[in-house]
């Protein structure tokens, strides 16, 4: 068993052309897990994703601000702290922050599972 505090788990910038811009970070949650990536991922003020989808399920669980998530079908939720949003494998969707407030989720998916890009 591994028990840590949020503060001690090390944050590092992201830079990705899936993201809008370089204002993200990452806390690896289990980097011992054979089964599954979390993480908590932590977007600027207005920052996103671009539209991607997983080879796997995933569920991400709102931990700090306002956030949007947005499925290329056109489906739209506005969702704060709280919130638990569940994307199947395959469904092509973005999620980050409102203009005017940073945004955190833990985000889950099984080991292994790829995540393609399907925005520009």
């Amino acid at each position: 068993m591994q028990v840590r505090k949020m503060d001690e788990v090390p944050k590092e910038q992201v830079v990705s052309r899936l993201f809008t811009s370089d204002e993200v970070t990452r806390q690896t949650l289990a980097p011992d897990s054979s089964d599954f990536n979390a993480s908590v991922v932590g977007f600027g003020k207005g920052v996103r994703n671009k539209f991607h989808h997983h080879g796997s399920d995933q569920i991400l669980i709102v931990t700090e601000g306002t956030g949007k998530v947005v499925t290329e079908a056109g489906e739209e939720a506005v969702v704060s702290v709280g919130d638990v949003v569940f994307a199947p494998a395959g469904e092509s969707h973005w999620h980050g922050a409102l203009d005017d407030t940073t945004f955190a989720h833990i985000t889950v998916t099984r080991k292994g599972s790829e995540t393609t890009q399907t925005e520009d």
